[in-house]
């Protein structure tokens, strides 16, 4: 019940899966809903999202997997751009496809997030107000929080260096030269965006064969200003938040503000695991059930 589909999104392309309902059991008189999902810190649509969107299938949504511009199949001529205004703008123009399919309500969106599209889908969803539902998943929140997390287990010096790096690819692009590019994730003590003790053994578990492990250096500044929890006072619709208690990569701290913050009806789902362990084994079974209960009450 998948198909390959593209999406426009300012001027590009995005490679996208579109899952059609495998039963009507979530049909309103409007029609079905449909739930909106991309993946974290430059990961791509292959990267552990179809079990996901198959469990949200079978209980009768469509979905729609998208891969940001300049990323996975999409199309897009800054390759490995992590900027999260842009990921957010590919988001809307993903949910404008969503709302014109057949069969679709337009009014029954609801946004899929994980890692650093976990804050994506809150601060899309503070500025379109019909959004049904926010489901978001061990979720980069607050930057100014996950750079907190850096200096711990990396120390100031880990963060000088990124910024070195980052600045080098600004000065790069001033003059028209080729990006300088760094990892996305290494171990620990390398120079990657990425460099936390579970980080290279958690990408290498999930990642797919679209993914590439590089990103533009200049990706490193924009992180600090990303803050989706200062928007979570606008959400009045139903939220989901699946919160890996013991994640180094996105500060649990930073969610729980969220869900204080959010007007509408907050449902948190805690498991003692990781930032990694949500995708697959006794948590992914657990969580992806949880977020299918969630659904059905759009």
């Amino acid at each position: 019940m998948r198909t390959d589909v593209e999406i426009p999104s300012y001027g590009e392309r995005l490679g996208a899966w579109h899952y059609t309902a495998d039963s009507d059991a979530l049909t309103g008189p409007g029609g079905r809903p449909c739930v909106v999902m991309a993946h974290g810190l430059g990961a791509t649509r292959d990267a552990g999202l179809a079990p996901f969107a198959e469990k949200f299938a079978a209980a009768g949504a469509d979905v729609l997997v998208f891969d940001y511009r300049g990323f996975g199949t999409s199309t897009g001529r800054k390759r490995q751009s992590v900027d999260h205004r842009a990921h957010r703008a590919d988001y809307r123009s993903a949910i404008a496809h969503a709302r014109a399919l057949e069969g679709v309500d337009p009014e029954r969106i609801v946004l899929w997030g994980s890692s650093y599209s976990g804050g994506h889908v809150i601060a899309v969803a503070a500025d379109d107000p019909v959004i049904a539902g926010v489901i978001s998943q061990g979720a980069a929140m607050d930057g100014l929080r996950a750079v907190l997390l850096i200096l711990g287990y990396a120390g100031p010096g880990q963060l000088l260096k990124l910024t070195g790096h980052a600045l080098r690819d600004v000065g790069h692009m001033m003059t028209h030269r080729a990006p300088h590019m760094i990892p996305i994730v290494g171990p620990p003590g390398s120079t990657a965006a990425i460099s936390s003790d579970d980080g290279e053994a958690g990408y290498s578990k999930i990642m797919g064969p679209t993914f590439r492990n590089e990103m533009r250096a200049r990706g490193i500044l924009p992180i600090m200003i990303n803050r989706p929890v200062t928007s979570a006072h606008k959400l009045s619709m139903p939220v989901f938040l699946v919160v890996a208690a013991h994640d180094t990569i996105a500060p649990v701290s930073a969610v729980e503000k969220v869900a204080q913050k959010v007007r509408g009806l907050v449902e948190v789902e805690r498991f003692d695991v990781g930032h990694f362990d949500i995708y697959d084994g006794e948590t992914f079974e657990k969580s992806s059930a949880a977020q299918v209960k969630f659904l059905r009450t759009l």
